[in-house]
């Protein structure tokens, strides 16, 4: 996110808070006249209740994870990195976020960024609002997740912040983790970022923590793209990032 993560998060997903709140104002509007039968007066209130709950869960937890806890600028990078990187790749699905503080944050290293949003394939249409409200500062290198234009074994690090869970179709997803370790170099490292679906994210996101994979599901795709976990660590109870190498 950007300076105002709650915001960018109404604005992205707007559609979605627009329905829900319009829905809630109305629900309880129909309730307050006392004009509804009892038995539609409780169905009314069966589902206001969850619409409720989880429209203010998740404007709350969008603000603890992006604006008071700022994980997308990365401060938490240096207590999971193995060692600083001298060659990184970040690849993003649409949304650069994490681009310029990496370079603030190694100034030294040779650093390569890639956009792999395709939308075809990610097709939620909150992507392709949040590309036009936030344009790149610099024209991004377009890639497709299973052709990386890198040549094998050129990076030392490479970086997927919240992004590879856009990829929805699980064989492409080992694919492109397959391209991740290819480009990486002997004891390089792969950063993942996630939230995961797990009953946190449930509590906090409703059915749409069900757009996240939970950590076996990474575990299980890193796997068969032959990489191995060295280290993972929770950034906020709702986001995670594992750490990834090639096989000894």
């Amino acid at each position: 996110m950007t300076a105002s993560g709650v915001f960018d998060i109404l604005r992205y997903n707007r559609g979605y808070y627009s329905v829900s709140l319009s829905f809630i104002a109305a629900a309880a509007l129909w309730l307050g006249t006392g004009v509804l039968p009892a038995p539609l007066c409780a169905a009314v209130a069966v589902a206001l209740a969850p619409a409720a709950f989880w429209t203010a869960a998740s404007l709350f937890v969008s603000w603890f994870v992006y604006d008071h806890a700022a994980i997308t600028r990365c401060h938490w990078l240096p207590g999971i990195l193995r060692f600083p990187p001298r060659r990184w790749i970040q690849i993003h699905a649409g949304l650069d976020e994490a681009s310029a503080i990496l370079e603030r944050m190694f100034p030294d290293a040779r650093s390569a960024v890639l956009d792999i949003y395709d939308p075809a394939e990610m097709c939620e249409p909150s992507i392709a609002r949040a590309r036009r409200l936030h344009p790149p500062l610099r024209p991004p290198s377009t890639a497709i997740l299973d052709a990386l234009p890198a040549p094998a074994g050129a990076r030392d690090t490479v970086f997927v912040l919240f992004a590879a869970h856009e990829i929805r179709d699980r064989v492409r997803r080992v694919t492109f983790f397959r391209e991740l370790a290819r480009v990486l170099c002997r004891n390089g490292q792969i950063l993942v970022a996630e939230h995961l679906r797990d009953w946190r994210n449930f509590l906090a996101f409703g059915p749409g923590f069900l757009h996240f994979y939970s950590r076996a599901e990474w575990l299980r795709v890193a796997r068969e793209a032959g990489l191995v976990l060295e280290a993972e660590a929770g950034l906020t109870p709702f986001a995670r990032c594992f750490r990834f190498t090639g096989p000894a």
